[in-house]
């Protein structure tokens, strides 16, 4: 087996957001680092951009929402050998819409997304790493995941969702060794969507009222390098000038 840990990162899809930064992060820090999204090309871009600082990646095409995507995922991390030390579910989209123009499917879409994916990849990152009795999950929560807020219920609803599957999560297995947390992002992360989408409100806030992404890939970093005597399970993050 090789001495080597794993890491699986998935909702990697611009090289400037989030995903991509964490995969590149925890490769950094000496773990292979299995890279998983729905875009070949963006995956394989990331997976480049790791082999260029020395460190190793594997891309894998997965739809989070996926049962078999996600088997399929975690059964290659086991015949790849490398230990599973590390979990990240960052997959999930926003879409705000006034509750009487939010239809059936974009409901439906918005909870499969944030909550069912974050179920299947929880359950079977909880089964590789049960066998070693290690690990950290970690999932992105949002500002939404405490609250619900027009135009964002749905959001909500399924962000609020995911929230309670990590809770359930660790009180049933981090007495297995197992850690489990949520971080909610309470503010706008500094990235290709966020500049992309909405530029005059990025520019508006400034850099200093934007969450960076390095200093994100830090946090998740310190959660796993946490002693199982002082687990944190839940923390917000959000810019110092950011109200709540």
């Amino acid at each position: 087996m090789s001495e080597k840990s794993a890491a699986v990162v998935i909702g990697v899809g611009s090289e400037e957001g989030l995903g991509a930064t964490l995969a590149k992060y925890f490769a950094k820090k000496g773990l292979h680092v299995f890279v998983a999204g729905r875009s070949a090309d963006k995956l394989e871009l990331i997976v480049e951009k790791i082999t260029q600082q020395n460190s190793t990646a594997t891309a894998i095409v997965t739809d989070a929402t996926v049962e078999q995507d996600i088997e399929q995922l975690f059964a290659i991390v086991d015949k790849e050998s490398y230990p599973l030390a590390l979990a990240v579910y960052n997959a999930g989209k926003n879409i705000p819409l006034p509750l009487l123009e939010t239809d059936r499917e974009t409901f439906i879409n918005l909870w499969q997304q944030n909550c069912l994916g974050g179920f299947l990849f929880g359950r079977q990152a909880i089964a590789t790493m049960k066998k070693r009795q290690q690990g950290t999950i970690i999932f992105t929560g949002a500002t939404a995941s405490l609250r619900g807020k027009p135009p964002f219920t749905a959001f909500g609803v399924a962000k609020a969702g995911l929230r309670a599957l990590a809770q359930g999560m660790a009180r049933e297995f981090s007495p297995e060794g197992i850690h489990i947390a949520h971080v909610i992002i309470d503010g706008v992360i500094d990235g290709e969507r966020s500049r992309t989408k909405f530029p005059n409100f990025v520019a508006q806030k400034g850099k200093e009222g934007l969450l960076q992404l390095d200093a994100i890939a830090e946090t998740y970093w310190a959660i796993h390098q946490q002693h199982s005597s002082a687990w944190t399970h839940e923390l917000d993050l959000r810019p110092f000038k950011e109200s709540f």
